[in-house]
């Protein structure tokens, strides 16, 4: 079974590292090309909460041939149409694009290869990249996990397939409400990569500050209301409970809410938000597809979204350089 990684990035090329170090036959593919040359001629380097340094094949995207079964979309989704046209031709007559993006990117995928053939997973773990060949896995090696599930129509065998690989580096859960998933991932990340990206920092500092864990309580209340809205069930997370973790309606469960947040992202409070990654290195980051997806939301469904709208304006700001991440942003608020 011949699989690829594409977007061989920073949580990409961690994946990448377990699963060719499980013997899984994996190409990790990057339009990075000192990284694919790094990747190719070292191995992939992986530090943070472990330390593991695993020989690789890589290569650039027009180094590819032939089909592959399954084909990992881990590229930003701000080009998704043109990335996975190209793509639609190097899978093999039943094979699969399982994304691992952000944000609720499914429909957009099953348009161009059919619904029968995507695959959605989140990704419940964090990490950087340290430069070429290197990534940094900010998570505990023990709070790793994946949750996936397919869109209408893809087979019970083809998501058992996609898990047996995926299980390669840690736990996986098919879950039934691929929907609920993708908004409980989005909830954490319009709150922790929103606020960490507008404030300069991590998760754990989002937790660790008392006005951002006001406002990340308050996100926290927007994306469920704005998710109810919309018909969605949220999933449980790691198996926990989001919504009866955070949700509140009175000053007492908001204050609960609030000292729950340091303990339930203990884990995870070392990761920088992806999309600080990329404003730091001048890229256009994917807020629309993330605290974005939320406003759209909530403008269709009449749900007001203040603290989502002012992290969107406040990320684009950014972006032009008319700011800085700093948690003077929070005075915004």
């Amino acid at each position: 079974m011949r699989t690829a990684i594409y977007g061989a990035g920073s949580l990409g090329t961690v994946l990448g590292a377990y699963l060719t170090k499980a013997n899984v036959d994996v190409d990790l593919i990057s339009r990075n090309r000192a990284h694919v040359e790094a990747l190719s001629s070292k191995g992939a380097h992986i530090t943070g909460t472990v330390d593991l340094t695993v020989p690789v094949r890589a290569m650039l995207p027009e180094q590819m041939t032939g089909r592959y079964d399954i084909i990992f979309l881990m590229t930003k989704q701000l080009n998704n149409p043109e990335v996975v046209t190209f793509l639609k031709d190097f899978l093999a007559p039943d094979g699969l694009i399982v994304t691992l993006q952000n944000g609720i990117p499914e429909d957009g995928i099953a348009e161009i290869i059919g619904a029968d053939r995507t695959i959605g997973c989140t990704v419940e773990w964090g990490a950087t990249m340290t430069g070429p060949g290197e990534s940094c896995l900010t998570s505990a090696p023990d709070s790793l996990s994946f949750h996936m599930g397919g869109m209408p129509g893809v087979p019970e065998s083809s998501l058992e397939k996609v898990k047996s690989v995926l299980e390669k580096m840690c736990p996986v859960e098919i879950e039934p409400n691929l929907l609920g998933a993708r908004w409980s991932k989005l909830l954490i990340n319009a709150t922790f990569s929103g606020l960490g990206t507008v404030m300069g920092g991590t998760f754990g500092d989002v937790t660790g500050d008392s006005q951002a864990r006001e406002l990340a309580v308050r996100c926290m209340k927007e994306v469920i209301d704005v998710g109810r809205a919309a018909g969605v069930t949220f999933a449980p997370v790691q198996g926990k409970d989001i919504v009866s973790l955070f949700y509140w309606s009175n000053p007492v469960k908001k204050a609960a809410a609030k000292l729950i947040l340091p303990v339930a992202m203990k884990k995870h409070a070392a990761i920088e938000p992806s999309m600080l990654q990329d404003v730091k290195k001048g890229k256009p980051c994917e807020i629309d597809a993330i605290n974005g997806v939320v406003c759209s939301w909530g403008k269709k469904k009449s749900i007001p979204t203040p603290v989502n709208d002012r992290i969107v304006s406040l990320i684009h700001e950014i972006e032009s350089g008319k700011r800085k991440p700093s948690r003077e942003n929070l005075k915004a608020f």
